[in-house]
């Protein structure tokens, strides 16, 4: 999840505005945004949005977090596509100002210059911006490879890297993903001679290809690979189709047989069709899931045929994944990886092209960004190894001074997560999710206390319970608990029986007493009171 500010002279400039997935610790929930409140409150000097890729991650929170911004945004071609498609759904497509840079082209936005750099990475027209400002120029790289066949869209221009780096860089903010890997991550051309070798040993029954949506790259290899092997492809999945057109619109595969629609997959023969599905990760909405599990309504798999997972297992989701895994094979299905076969190529820089990428930039100063703090720690060694002056280490919320003067951190700016929920944003440490991860994890639990106008209880509480335990295996848990709830209101006064609220509380403790007892539990737990007066 992406959001970058560079600040110049007092005005602000967004780089990049994306989501992330969300995880069990947000249950219900399927996308986490950023909170950007901080500079949302500064927004009259916030001068524009730029965009470096289609990737979700970097795109995917601007339409939902623009209202509270209101500037300009900037991008390459094909992103404007992606990015107008989402605001379209938010009904923003007539207010927000789209201005559509091409590819490797520049623009001037306040004391702001900033040249595009084509960079390859698995979707097309990825920026980088070498941005210029009277105190210095940055190179901020986004999320790149240096892919000599890329098979969708321009290879990296190392030469124009070369000339828009000569007056010297101050500091590199540097994607850090695969600092661990040696060598080169591989070229997307080298997956479409390796998937079709696999093709050609593949003689019957229906395949299955998932990968990324946004993998344009991996959807061009997979449609060609499919054209030589007289297959048809058949998208499933809403996000395919809409990537597809946007690719489309933008001049990409253009040239390829038309993609057929899933409702179309029931009359073509099976060893004549390429299903390429959505859900990679095993997503439980995901096309392929929904396949494994036999619910899709025009799609299914049967023994025999077999599925390529054409992508990696993001940390996270391999229980999901490996689940999905088995599934498929409990059915006769046979599952293909890239554990199994070269069928996926990383779309980030190992170490071999960031010594590349370092020795032409040339930057005084490297700013790791896109990994965790150990990838972080490990590209600022590589960086000095390099013989880059400084190498600074930072975090979320960190704010860097770069110049004039030694670059140091200052200071930090609030930051945070939102949760995308029904009717809008919540705060990811908020009580709403609090109480939902509580109910996930201990269950709830409701009750009724009957009293008289003295407030004695004058029947036997009803209480039920909602995934706390399995009462089957505590036969004598509705006694227990009533008797709890009888001791502990005997101890209350006069005065706090004459009480709904300290009524309620006295049985709400006794009942959570009782659970952390028997299950080291504390259930979401809700008492009510109902008072008669006496006849």
């Amino acid at each position: 999840m992406n959001l970058n500010l560079y600040c110049c002279n007092g005005k602000w400039l967004m780089v990049d505005c994306g989501i992330s997935f969300a995880d069990d610790r947000a249950p219900g929930i399927d996308v986490i945004v950023p909170d950007a409140s901080w500079i949302a409150e500064r927004k009259e000097d916030l001068l524009a949005i730029i965009v470096t890729h289609a990737h979700e991650d970097h795109v995917g929170a601007v339409a939902r977090l623009w209202p509270s911004f209101q500037c300009p945004v900037y991008t390459s071609p094909f992103t404007a596509e992606i990015l107008s498609l989402k605001l379209a759904e938010e009904g923003l497509e007539k207010d927000v100002e789209v201005n559509v840079v091409a590819a490797g082209s520049s623009v001037s936005i306040g004391e702001f210059h900033i040249d595009f750099v084509d960079l390859t990475h698995s979707i097309p027209e990825m920026q980088a911006l070498m941005i210029t400002t009277p105190h210095g120029r940055v190179l901020h790289s986004g999320d790149w490879k240096l892919d000599p066949d890329p098979v969708v869209g321009p290879a990296s221009n190392l030469t124009k890297m070369a000339a828009v780096s000569k007056q010297g860089v101050l500091a590199m903010i540097c994607d850090s993903t695969n600092v661990f890997k040696e060598g080169v991550s591989g070229s997307e051309l080298d997956v479409q001679v390796n998937l079709d070798k696999l093709l050609g040993t593949i003689t019957s029954g229906r395949i299955a290809v998932t990968t990324f949506a946004s993998n344009i790259a991996r959807l061009m290899t997979i449609a060609s690979v499919a054209e030589r092997h007289d297959r048809h492809v058949v998208l499933v999945g809403r996000s395919l189709h809409r990537m597809t057109q946007a690719a489309k619109k933008a001049g990409y595969l253009n040239d390829l047989p038309p993609f057929l629609d899933e409702k179309d997959a029931g009359h073509i023969p099976r060893d004549k069709i390429l299903l390429l599905c959505t859900g990679s990760q095993g997503e439980p909405r995901g096309a392929m899931a929904r396949i494994a599990r036999d619910e899709h309504s025009h799609i299914s798999l049967s023994s025999g045929d077999t599925v390529i997972f054409s992508s990696k297992v993001i940390p996270g989701n391999e229980k999901t994944l490996y689940a999905l895994h088995n599934k498929l094979t409990e059915s006769g299905v046979n599952v293909v990886t890239e554990a199994d076969e070269f069928v996926h190529v990383s779309g980030h820089p190992a170490r071999g092209e960031l010594t590349d990428m370092y020795n032409i930039v040339k930057p005084e100063i490297a700013v790791p960004v896109h990994g965790e703090a150990r990838h972080i720690r490990s590209h600022c060694d590589l960086a000095l190894s390099l013989g880059v002056k400084s190498a600074i280490e930072i975090t979320n919320g960190n704010l860097l001074k770069l110049a004039p003067g030694d670059a140091k951190i200052i200071g930090s700016v609030p930051f945070g997560r939102f949760a995308v929920d029904a009717g809008g944003l919540t705060a990811l440490d908020g009580d709403f999710l609090s109480t939902r991860r509580r109910l996930v994890y201990n269950g709830a639990i409701s009750g009724i206390v009957i009293v008289n106008e003295e407030g004695k209880i004058t029947e036997d509480p009803e209480i039920r319970l909602r995934g706390v335990v399995d009462e089957g295996l505590f036969p004598k848990l509705q006694t227990e608990l009533r008797r709890e709830i009888f001791d502990k209101h005997a101890k209350l006064t006069k005065k706090q029986r004459l009480s709904d609220g300290d009524i309620e509380e006295s049985a709400r403790q006794a009942v959570r007493r009782v659970f952390r007892r028997i299950a080291g539990r504390r259930p979401i737990t809700d008492i009510y009171v109902i008072r008669f007066e006496d006849e």
